[in-house]
């Protein structure tokens, strides 16, 4: 059988909190946005196709 050696794990280096708020109001925002853009899309479907 194959010998299977240690695991490694990889550990960060400090803590980048700032990048990790800049990646969760970007989510935010492309929420809202994609929110709106369906909400829009479903009201003018409404209107124009019924």
């Amino acid at each position: 059988m194959a010998d299977h050696g240690k695991t490694e794990y990889a550990t960060a280096e400090g803590n980048d909190y700032p990048e990790h708020e800049a990646t969760y109001e970007m989510f935010v925002k492309l929420v809202k946005w994609s929110l709106s853009i369906i909400i829009i899309t479903l009201i003018l479907m409404a209107y124009f196709l019924v």
